[in-house]
């Protein structure tokens, strides 16, 4: 790596630190440090999805989710946690969970006194006091839902997928908790 290469990394690494964010993006107001991240970024309002996964037909935008994605295919979780082992694909999941061992719990719902480990979870938590299911409605049954993995979960119904397979019998299921019951039934 060349000198000049070298300083162009260390200046952009050192925006991280100062909150520097030089790098426009002229469709939305969305600033980034890197040019980079800008090219990156900009392929959201293109549509354009360079990146093919050679092992399923996902295409993605953005180099970063790529290879997350790939770990979906690989199993690689390179984000342990240092309490339980447990691994993770993604270094935010690792942050979030931490959250279990640490008790931290600072999205409170301000409607009743329950709170919650993230962000997510607590919007999702609201619509159980508004009635909001912003989910679109099942195209065979007309049921709504407030969450979209639900939704997605619902659709099993009707089509009869079974995406969880047990690795020592074969047998495949349509949901994972059903799929981990079946496996404390099975002989190690």
């Amino acid at each position: 790596m060349s000198l000049s290469h070298t300083k162009i990394n260390l200046a952009t690494h050192m925006q991280t630190h100062t909150g520097e964010k030089p790098h426009e993006c002229t469709q939305c107001d969305k600033a980034l440090s890197c040019n980079c991240y800008l090219k990156n970024h900009q392929s959201t309002h293109t549509g354009e999805k360079p990146h093919q996964c050679s092992q399923c037909v996902k295409a993605l935008s953005q180099t970063y989710l790529f290879i997350i994605h790939q770990r979906t295919h690989t199993g690689e979780k390179p984000y342990q946690c240092n309490q339980c082992g447990k691994g993770f694909s993604v270094k935010t999941n690792l942050s979030n969970h931490m959250k279990i061992h640490t008790g931290e719990r600072p999205y409170q719902c301000s409607q009743c006194d329950k709170s919650f480990s993230r962000n997510s979870t607590l919007a999702n938590h609201k619509r159980k006091h508004t009635g909001e299911k912003p989910y679109h409605q099942c195209r065979q049954c007309d049921k709504a839902f407030s969450r979209n993995s639900t939704l997605v979960n619902h659709k099993r119904t009707h089509t009869g997928e079974k995406p969880f397979k047990c690795r020592q019998c074969d047998k495949s299921f349509s949901w994972k908790c059903v799929l981990i019951e079946h496996q404390r039934t099975q002989p190690m």
